[in-house]
């Protein structure tokens, strides 16, 4: 790690980075450093007011927030939801009180005279409508198999706010103890509930684990704790805008309580990658002697345009998450777009305007000193990693074929991959909606609650209804069928799955609905229609964000490099990377293997839109520290035209700084994993790991061996192509006016590789 900090080894500008003559665009940068350096103080004078003002903006933002969101809003399901929800409240009983009798029956004239006295008292309630029960019903769905536990069923109207709202007034006074029944809270709503609750407290509790475990990383990272301390600042202020961003957006759409996480990982993380970026390059240019005002205008040339550029690359893979219905997947990309502009932002203006005023002073309070007890420190201490990739490069074959087929083979258990719904079973197991979910699940007959419904719209007879009510319940996935319940043209009925709600059998169920014929117009919702709905969405949209990333990164990429093979190389070995993060999470959290010791509930499938989310941010995360790396190889082969020697050279001075960064990034991953919320757990502890295997694996071992085998052919681009990089082309380095070319070569260049 503290590769970062070396300033004094000799490894600082090369010949013509600190020169402000050069391309058009290096005449843009000089002005954009005026501009950000002429008042440094006023700068970080308005950036306080800013903040300050995103604190009071983005106030109460978490209670705005739903936890909903993983149905496609223009499918057939959400559009029978409505619609029974509008005529029919009683059919999508979204509160579900469990009635618990202990040793009597449910139906003891004690136990049914108190249960029939809730259940008209809840009726009563406002805000509540469509209150049913065993007791008034006599339906066997609303009984459990031993018969000592019933359900009271209502909807809790108006949205997600609302009902929550109403759940709090009401749960009080009917959980507990009441004559002689037990009642306890569960439902859609009371989980939901609990899930928004939960994530809110283990938000700040990851806070509260990931900022001093971060401060002490980066005091290890730069020794001075003046210049750990301003990547924490970066990372706060990008949180805060963040949050203000969102408390925005909420009064014009949805967004979902679980893109807080992201916030948090994503405005700690790449504002601390940022500015280690840019305070380790600051402090080379200050060993040169540089005075202050010099030293960030270089970085601003160098580091400040790779950290532009990386931050364009990490937007694109979070805005394909807008080509989704899905507002839980939007609402990643509305967090992560802002937070990454913001955090760059921060890291471009703020940053070297509070270095202009430090100066030397960056480098005050060095702490190592008092670990080190006067031992001299290396001359280079980058030198292991150009050793490491001296020695990948001679064994490129073998480094190539068995860093590929290990990731491969991790990956491999993602072809098992089972898809389903996000359900109480997210929740820790001692909470109270999960442990009611849970009785229903293993006490009462036909999952109620995870039914479906088919909305049936038009004028029918009663034969019609029955003969249709005949047909459908002949399917053989069908336990039974409940209804028709008629109200003018319009009657729904309700279908019990054999199985689970969500099983292969009740998805193949939802299309046997959809096809059956009838004399009315019919649409089917319910758990597994949703989940149906929710997959094709997926699988209909998915080409075309894959497609949107992979283009857009292969253009940004060759920006950079001018090169035709980097960016298909970057864009195949970002997705190798992450093959590691799809095999563990089928393998942990469907399996169920270290549930124990991850302390989480397997549902034995994986919520349908968690892979898309966390191919997005790990991808562009990837593509952050695949840019670090990909810009000081470009600087240095612009230099010398040596390939072998411009990859070792990136990799020396790129290796400390990109794995120091992966391990912070991690640490507020992991951080964010501790939630007591699965998927919460899962995407954190995923994402670190898609993280470590990025900078600690591709990065150190493949990339290095993959650019050895395709030597100087790397860096190949037709005619056309070069001559539009030459004109509108980034690099991290300034090139001199007179660099030197690439020696004509009959076979191999310098590093032995054929061209």
């Amino acid at each position: 790690m503290s590769e970062v900090d070396d300033a004094g080894d000799g490894s600082g500008a090369r010949p013509g980075e600190g020169s402000d003559a050069g391309s058009g665009g290096g005449a843009r940068l000089g002005g954009w450093t005026r501009f950000v350096t002429a008042r440094p103080r006023l700068s970080l004078l308005v950036a306080l007011l800013l903040t300050a003002l995103a604190v009071v903006a983005g106030s109460g933002v978490a209670d705005r927030l739903g936890s909903g969101g993983w149905e496609d809003p223009t499918a057939q399901s959400t559009y029978a939801t409505k619609a029974l929800e509008r005529e029919f409240p009683a059919s999508q009983p979204n509160l579900l009180l469990l009635v618990d009798a202990g040793a009597a029956a449910v139906d003891d004239p004690a136990v049914a005279a108190e249960a029939k006295r809730l259940t008209a008292r809840l009726a009563t309630e406002r805000g509540v409508t469509g209150v049913g029960s065993y007791w008034q019903s006599g339906s066997p769905a609303l009984k459990a198999r031993d018969g000592h536990e019933a359900l009271i069923a209502a909807r809790l109207t108006g949205d997600e706010k609302t009902a929550s709202d109403t759940l709090d007034r009401l749960a009080p006074s009917f959980r507990g103890r009441s004559g002689p029944v037990e009642v306890e809270v569960g439902g859609p709503v009371a989980v939901r509930h609990e899930m928004q609750t939960t994530i809110r407290e283990d938000l700040t509790r990851a806070e509260m684990i990931a900022l001093p475990v971060t401060l002490l990383l980066l005091v290890m990272v730069f020794g001075s704790a003046v210049a750990a301390l301003l990547p924490l600042g970066v990372g706060i202020i990008a949180i805060l805008g963040t949050n203000a961003v969102l408390r925005g957006l909420t009064e014009v759409t949805d967004v979902s309580v679980f893109a807080m996480n992201l916030t948090t990982a994503l405005g700690l993380g790449l504002a601390i990658d940022y500015a280690l970026f840019i305070v380790r390059r600051f402090r080379e240019e200050l060993a040169t002697g540089a005075p202050p005002r010099t030293a960030v205008g270089t970085t601003l040339r160098t580091a400040g345009r790779t950290v532009l550029f990386s931050s364009l690359t990490v937007a694109v893979s979070l805005a394909a998450m807008l080509l989704f219905p899905q507002y839980f997947l939007r609402s990643f990309a509305y967090a992560g777009i802002a937070v990454v502009l913001l955090a760059a932002a921060a890291a471009l203006i703020l940053l070297p305007a509070a270095l202009v005023l430090l100066g030397d002073r960056v480098n005050s309070l060095d702490l190592r000193r008092l670990f080190r007890r006067g031992k001299p420190r290396p001359a280079d201490e980058g030198a292991a990693w150009g050793r490491m990739a001296s020695l990948v490069m001679r064994r490129a074959p073998l480094f190539a074929v068995a860093t590929t087929a290990g990731l491969i083979v991790l990956g491999l258990p993602f072809l098992g991959v089972k898809f389903g719904t996000a359900d109480d079973r997210q929740l820790p197991s001692g909470a109270e909606s999960h442990i009611v979910q849970q009785h229903i699940r293993d006490g009462f007959p036909g999952s109620p609650g995870g039914g479906l419904e088919i909305l049936a719209e038009g004028a029918a007879t009663p034969t019609q209804y029955a003969r249709y009510r005949d047909r459908i319940a002949a399917l053989p996935e069908v336990l039974r069928v409940d209804g028709p319940l008629v109200k003018g043209d319009a009657a729904y009925f309700t279908v019990l799955p054999k199985g689970e709600a969500v099983d292969e059998g009740a998805q193949r169920l939802v299309g046997e609905l959809r096809a059956a014929d009838a004399p009315f117009d019919t649409s089917v919702t319910g758990t597994a229609a949703v989940l149906v709905d929710s997959k094709h969405a997926i699988a209909e949209r998915l080409p075309w964000a894959a497609a949107f990333i992979a283009i857009v990164t292969l253009l940004l990429v060759f920006l950079l490099t001018g090169s035709v093979l980097i960016p298909v190389q970057a864009v195949l070995l970002n997705a190798l990377s992450l093959t590691a993060m799809f095999g563990a999470v089928v393998w942990v959290f469907q399996d169920g293997h270290l549930s124990g010791l991850l302390d989480f509930t397997s549902s034995g499938s994986i919520e349908t839109t968690l892979p898309v989310l966390m191919f997005c941010v790990a991808f562009g995360l990837s593509m952050d520290y695949g840019v670090f790396l990909l810009s000081r190889i470009k600087e240095e082969y612009d230099h010398t035209g040596d390939h072998r020697e411009a990859v070792r050279f990136g990799l020396q001075r790129t290796g400390g700084l990109i794995t120091a960064a992966a391990v912070i990034l991690a640490v507020v991953m992991v951080a964010i994993g501790t939630s007591r919320v699965a998927n919460t757990k899962m995407l954190g502890l995923g994402i670190a790991l898609a993280v470590l295997m990025d900078a600690m694996v591709v990065r150190s071992l493949l990339v290095p061996a993959v650019m050895r085998l395709t030597g100087r052919a790397t860096w190949w681009a037709p005619g056309p192509l070069r001559r539009f990089h030459d004109r509108f082309g980034l690099s991290e380095g300034e090139a001199p006016e007179a660099a030197p070319a690439p020696a004509p070569e009959p076979g191999r260049d310098k590093a032995g590789a054929r061209g």
